[in-house]
């Protein structure tokens, strides 16, 4: 996710105009959700891409954003949420507890389950479930909002495995588990 320099993912009044992607950036993004094997969100989060299933239909967009459209309408996403009662595109509705479906997804074959929209990431980090933390840093302070992380129980030790400057100053780190846990 996204991430200012002070640790929000969404400023106080949830605005995220401050973490859009440029054209270097947003080829890594289509890289790195083309190895997605399904994509978990929250509802605000899936009514937020949505517009990606019909993405071709919009005039002007740039060949990235083209292309991430297609990875994206590709990509099976499960959708948490106890309002909505359908879903478009190649999305389906989470029947079972989180953690119970994320320990269904593990049993199956498949590329990486992708955690994505702040509230469902912070019950997966809370539940234990999330291996690697992406943060694509901003060069923005905004004093308050969402947090990226949520208030833990006791620390998550991890170590650092890639970083990535882009010509736009966001800074991309990679940080996996190390906590001995499976």
């Amino acid at each position: 996710m996204g991430v200012s320099l002070d640790g929000y993912v969404a400023g106080p009044a949830g605005q995220i105009d401050w973490s859009a992607p440029d054209e270097e950036l947003h080829r890594l993004h289509n890289h790195l959700t083309s190895q997605i094997g399904v994509h978990l969100c929250g509802r605000r989060l899936y009514e937020t891409m949505v517009c990606w299933e019909t993405a071709e239909r919009r005039p002007g967009l740039a060949d990235f954003e083209l292309e991430f459209a297609g990875i994206w309408q590709a990509i099976p996403k499960l959708v948490f949420s106890t309002t909505l009662d359908h879903v478009e595109g190649n999305a389906s509705l989470a029947t079972g507890s989180l953690a119970d479906e994320v320990a269904r997804l593990k049993a199956e074959p498949g590329g990486d389950i992708e955690v994505g929209g702040p509230g469902l990431a912070s019950q997966c980090i809370q539940l234990g479930l999330v291996d690697e933390f992406r943060l694509f840093v901003s060069p923005v302070v905004l004093g308050g909002g969402t947090p990226y992380f949520p208030p833990l129980a006791q620390p998550i030790d991890v170590e650092l495995s890639e970083t990535r400057t882009f010509a736009g100053r966001v800074l991309y780190l990679r940080y996996m588990r190390t906590d001995g846990r499976d």
